[in-house]
């Protein structure tokens, strides 16, 4: 290796770790700012910038009145049971609705996969009025059960992930299968549904991750904030017209992480296996 070679190698080298060092600074840089500010008083944070340290780390009194004045409670009650329905549904629904379209030859077929398609491509907020219409004129606004159909209806990218799934399983089991006298929901239950794990996985990890998260429909169609408060939006307590209390939001925060953090701990075998066999099918 030439002077020159070995000098451009240790550039490029030196550019890659710098630039790595930047983007992990920068993403970790809420979180520590996040983690700081719920440990201070409101006196300390009033008088500090983001980055002090707080006098004391035993100071949990922020915690406490994050969990009770937003409700979290019940917050985290209302986001499970929506959690549960909403995978479910979305898996189950997603998964029939690829097997029918890529195991049966139909006039209308891609039709309907192309307008899957085009809806993908249309902005959510762009169809807001037309879908808050629809919610009002069934009752749905302000209910769990409307929310929760809201939420399963809204997942195009599961029903792709599952029909790319389906392409690479051989139609042979299916032939063998109901010549063996199986009928098409025995083939789709009993055999084609238990190899779709690592779509199953994928699917429930996007869905479950943006469900969690979701605040935008949370709060426009659960209104009744004492009653139908989800994770996302008891937060929303803590801020006013004159001004936030950051100090006990970043503590509500570092609550709502917990539970996803933990299970992403305990899971992590199994997440990393379903993301890895979904990226390769195809």
């Amino acid at each position: 290796m030439t002077i020159k070679q070995r000098t451009f190698y240790i550039l490029r080298t030196a550019i890659k770790y710098v630039s790595l060092l930047i983007i992990t600074f920068i993403s970790i840089l809420p979180t520590v700012s996040t983690v700081i500010t719920a440990f201070k008083t409101k006196e300390e944070y009033g008088s500090t910038n983001v980055m002090t340290l707080p006098k004391s780390w035993t100071y949990l009194s922020n915690f406490v009145t994050a969990w009770k004045d937003a409700n979290m409670g019940l917050a985290f009650r209302n986001t499970f049971i929506i959690l549960v329905f909403v995978l479910l549904g979305s898996i189950m629904f997603g998964a029939m609705l690829a097997y029918i379209l890529s195991r049966f030859k139909f006039k209308g077929n891609e039709l309907i996969r192309n307008l899957f398609l085009f809806a993908t491509l249309i902005p959510g907020i762009a169809t807001q009025v037309t879908v808050y219409q629809i919610m009002h004129s069934l009752g749905f606004i302000n209910t769990m059960h409307g929310y929760i159909t809201l939420m399963m209806g809204t997942d195009v990218i599961s029903i792709y992930i599952f029909i790319q799934f389906f392409e690479n399983i051989s139609l042979s089991i299916d032939e063998s299968a109901i010549i063996d006298g199986c009928t098409y929901y025995g083939v789709f239950f009993k055999i084609l549904f238990p190899l779709l794990k690592p779509a199953i996985i994928t699917c429930m990890i996007l869905k479950g991750v943006s469900t969690y998260n979701e605040y935008y429909m949370s709060n426009l169609y659960l209104q009744n904030k004492s009653k139908f408060v989800t994770v996302s939006t008891s937060l929303y307590t803590f801020t006013g017209p004159y001004g936030n209390q950051y100090n006990y939001i970043c503590a509500g925060v570092i609550i709502t992480i917990l539970p996803a953090l933990i299970i992403f701990i305990l899971s992590q075998k199994q997440i990393y296996s379903g993301l890895t066999q979904g990226a390769v099918k195809g």
